[in-house]
Order: structure tokens, then C-alpha cells, then sequence
């Protein structure tokens, strides 16, 4: 758990620290870049206040919990995950390859956790099974 802070830290700091991209295409990915950041933002408070009180960084869900269904819910299974995804992408994109690259390791990370994340959720929620099977995707729509 606590990987992902660090690869959030290294992500920040390379955001700093050069490389670049090539000149040539930093206006055309800058603008990429900075729509998926804002996307990555909208996701992210969506998600989050859908959660609401369920919130938690930690992969166990709290005793008060309930499982969520609504909102992004719908769509993927991780959206909080997803839009964090997405967020940096664009940072990346406005950044540097180094970005990118600390990027796609918080991915897997992620990925993982979402995986022992679920562990969890089924052992708590007796509906979690048939919810994996509306809702199909972890983290992207048609592709995991």
C-alpha cells in the first residue's frame, strides 16, 4: 500500500526534473495531456463522492461499509484507480517519458491492488460475485 504513495512521490518529483519531450510534439501533448488531467479530476470526484464514507486507502473495506454500486460504479469496478490513471497520463503527457514510466508501475501496482482489493469485497459482500459479472471491467471499459 504504502508502494503506491512512494510511486505518487517519484511521479511528482519527475514532473520537475527533465527529460522533456521533443520539442516538436510538447504543444500537441501538452493539450492532450491537460484534458486528461482535467478528466482525470472529474473522475476522480465523481468516484470519490460516490464512495462517500466507504472511502478508504487501504485495501480492506471498513466494518461500516456498503458496497457501492452506483455512479462510476457502473463502469468499472476501480474508478477511484481509473481516474487516478488517467490523471497522471495527462501529467505524463504535459511531463516527460520518465513521468510515463513511473506512471504504467503505479498502473500495476494498482492493478494489483485491485485484485486483493476484491478478495476482500467478496469475502464481505455476499452480492460482489454477481456485481463482477455486471460489471465486467476493473479499472478500463473493454480492456481490464
Amino acid at each position: 500500500m504504502w508502494g503506491q504513495f512512494a510511486l505518487i512521490g517519484v511521479i511528482v518529483v519527475l514532473c520537475i526534473v527533465p527529460p522533456r519531450w521533443p520539442h516538436a510534439t510538447w504543444p500537441w501533448l501538452w493539450l492532450v495531456g491537460f484534458a486528461l488531467v482535467l478528466t482525470g479530476l472529474a473522475g476522480g470526484a465523481w468516484s470519490t463522492g460516490a464512495l462517500g464514507r466507504n472511502l478508504t486507502v487501504f485495501p480492506r473495506p471498513l466494518d461500516t461499509a456498503e458496497l457501492v454500486v452506483r455512479g462510476p460504479y457502473r463502469i468499472v469496478r476501480h474508478p477511484i484507480y481509473a481516474a487516478g490513471l488517467v490523471l497522471f497520463l495527462g501529467f505524463s503527457l504535459c511531463r516527460g517519458p520518465l513521468v510515463l514510466g513511473a506512471t504504467a508501475c503505479l498502473a500495476v501496482v494498482w492493478a494489483l491492488k485491485a485484485r486483493v482489493e476484491e478478495r476482500y469485497l467478496r469475502g464481505r459482500y455476499p452480492g460482489y460475485e454477481s456485481y463482477t459479472q455486471r460489471v465486467r471491467y476493473r479499472l478500463l471499459p473493454l480492456v481490464y
